[in-house]
Order: structure tokens, then C-alpha cells, then sequence
């Protein structure tokens, strides 16, 4: 009889899958909801985990495709940047002096034409640097000068004749910038033995009345400066009796 012995099953039993099946399942569901354990659908549902790790896996598949096309966006606008701004080494005197008089009547958007005139900053002001081929960096500042500048570098060997007037004012964008730019300007291919003092002005550890005191008291070659800092001695300068910058 297939291998079953004659006390294995009873006499009249005859074996349904079917019924054995669905016994199985119901006493299976039963004790699910009775005993608190996962039912059949419940058990092939995702558990909480696994729906957590598929979430997290569609998120950084989409991170990565925005990054992905962040990247090859980038350099079509960094080109179109350089064609319609060039840098400033490739620029005339007369580009330089319209791109900043574009960009004040943007920053000072109140003023009328004929207010916006008076602080346009002239053609006769700005240098011609395209001569200049090298790279430009800190480090080559001192030969920038000298070649592209000698009048500048002369007058930096020399000492002021009034206190507070610096001959170069340098405009930095941070206070850790200004101590860069103040280290290569006392180079003394620039000062040589009779130039100047360089001041450096930023708001970061030094109150603006020890910039005071030390702008009266000291004859300054170059002022090297972040914008706050040498805008408020500039007002300041302005404001009293005895100005801060002859």
C-alpha cells in the first residue's frame, strides 16, 4: 500500500489534499489572529523594514539622477557665463568701466541716471591689465605690480607724507584673505626699505577704534580691507573733522 502501515491511518480515512489544504490554512489563520502572529496576507505583505530600505533605495536612485544631470548642466552654463561676462583680464578699460556701471544701477536701483553718473566709475580709472599673460596669482602680485603698474610700485617704496593715506587700498572678501594679501604686499620688491606700513582692516578680533587710532597715527603705504570694515572708516572719515584717509 504505497509504504503505509496498517496503523497509520483509519480504516475509512480517505486522504483529500484539498481538505487537508484549506484545514491547514484556516487553522493557520486562526491561530494568527488568536495568538497575535502574522496571518497568511499579512505574512506576504512587506514588513515595515523592508518597505523602509525600498523607499530609501527609490531616494537615492533619484539623487543620483538629478546629480547626475546637475553635472551635465554645469558646464553649458559656466559657458554661457564666459560668453557673456568675460573675465576682466580680457577686457578693455571701456567693457570694465560699463559692466560696473551696469552692475551699480542694479545695486542702486532708487538713484536716478543723473545720480548713477555721478558715482560711474570713468574709463580714465581703470587700468589696461591684458598686457599681463601670466597667471594671476597671489604669489605673482609683486611682478603684477611692477610690470603692469610701476607708478603704483614706485610710490609703494615710498613713505607717505601725512598719516591715514594709504597710496593702495585692496579690497579682500574675507578676514583670512586680507592676512594673505597683507603678507605679499610687505614683500619688499614692493616697499623696499623706505615704503610704507600695510594695514589690514577686517572686524574680526580688532574693534574700529583701534582702526582709528592706528589710521591717525601711522603713515600707511596700503590698506588692505574687507568691504564692511573699510566702508564704515571710509563714512566714518567723512563724518568727522580730522578725515580718516587724506
Amino acid at each position: 500500500m504505497g509504504g503505509q502501515g496498517g496503523d497509520d491511518l483509519e480504516d475509512d480515512y480517505v486522504p483529500d489534499e484539498l481538505v487537508a489544504t484549506s484545514g491547514d490554512e484556516e487553522e493557520y489563520s486562526h491561530h494568527g489572529s488568536s495568538n497575535g502572529d502574522l496571518s497568511l496576507d499579512d505574512a506576504l505583505k512587506p514588513s515595515g523594514s523592508t518597505a523602509h530600505a525600498e523607499t530609501e533605495r527609490s531616494n537615492k536612485r533619484k539623487r543620483n539622477y538629478l546629480k547626475l544631470n546637475t553635472r551635465e548642466q554645469k558646464p553649458k552654463l559656466k559657458e554661457t557665463q564666459d560668453e557673456q561676462y568675460p573675465l576682466a583680464s580680457r577686457q578693455s578699460p571701456l567693457e570694465l568701466a560699463e559692466y560696473l556701471a551696469e552692475y551699480q544701477a542694479k545695486s542702486f536701483s532708487r538713484l536716478s541716471r543723473l545720480e548713477l553718473e555721478d558715482i560711474r566709475i570713468p574709463e580714465s580709472a581703470i587700468i589696461d591689465t591684458s598686457p599681463w599673460v601670466t597667471e594671476r596669482t597671489l604669489d605673482s602680485l609683486p611682478d603684477f605690480i611692477a610690470k603692469v603698474t610701476p607708478s603704483l610700485r614706485l610710490r609703494l617704496s615710498q613713505k607717505p607724507k601725512a598719516n591715514g593715506a594709504p597710496t593702495l587700498i585692496f579690497v579682500s572678501g574675507s578676514a583670512l584673505r586680507v592676512a594673505d594679501v597683507t603678507r605679499v604686499l610687505k614683500n619688499r620688491k614692493l616697499r623696499g626699505e623706505k615704503g610704507g606700513d600695510v594695514g589690514k582692516f577686517f572686524a574680526r578680533h580688532i574693534k574700529l577704534e583701534d582702526h582709528i587710532t592706528y589710521l591717525r597715527r601711522t603713515k600707511i603705504g596700503a590698506a588692505v580691507g574687507t568691504p564692511g570694515r573699510l566702508g564704515k572708516l571710509l563714512e566714518l572719515g567723512e563724518s568727522t573733522a580730522h578725515p580718516l584717509w587724506p
